[in-house]
């Protein structure tokens, strides 16, 4: 699969929609297309899960944002000047003036607590909790194993054979809850 290319990456991911749900639970998606410089900044690499999911927030919640690409491919992430927004390497990483958010899950619930508008999860504790554990699962069990870090770890120190057969194993056992 080709990288797309910086333009078509911009246009295909600094897209604002917002969502708005009237009383009568009719929901209706807006435009919101921001003039000038965007406060938040997203480092982000368009393949990447976790930064999509951040995409998603943003543009569910309405906030306009600007799209900073990282090619995870080209090795970009190891610049000194990502470095400095994130050691450990990884997108995505917001930077909201001079706060630094990485980690989606952490961004994830940034962005619900400072932007409560249009608000991301259910307000009944149970129903919350449920999407915390949901969302843990993912972030925690399942998805690092697919990250490329991992599976050349699995190659290089267990065998080439072992990668698919021991990640399937585990993102399985995630998607089952156990």
């Amino acid at each position: 699969m080709r990288d797309r290319s910086e333009e078509e990456r911009q246009r295909w991911s600094v897209t604002k929609v917002g969502v708005e749900v009237s009383n009568d639970l009719t929901v209706k998606l807006v435009h919101t297309q921001a003039e000038g410089e965007n406060k938040l900044k997203l480092y982000s690499y368009w393949r990447s899960s976790c930064s999509f999911r951040i995409r998603i927030a943003l543009n569910l919640k309405g906030l306009e944002y600007q799209y900073i690409p990282v090619n995870l491919r080209k090795g970009e992430q190891f610049s000194p000047e990502f470095q400095k927004l994130n050691p450990i390497g990884y997108v995505p990483v917001l930077v909201d003036g001079d706060m630094i958010i990485s980690d989606s899950f952490a961004i994830f619930m940034y962005l619900e607590e400072k932007y409560p508008q249009h608000p991301l999860l259910p307000s009944d504790l149970a129903k919350k909790a449920l999407n915390f554990q949901a969302a843990n699962i993912v972030s925690s069990s399942i998805q690092p194993l697919q990250n490329l870090a991992v599976l050349k770890y699995i190659e290089e120190k267990v065998s080439p054979d072992e990668k698919i057969p021991w990640t399937k194993f585990h993102i399985e056992k995630g998607f089952e809850g156990k």
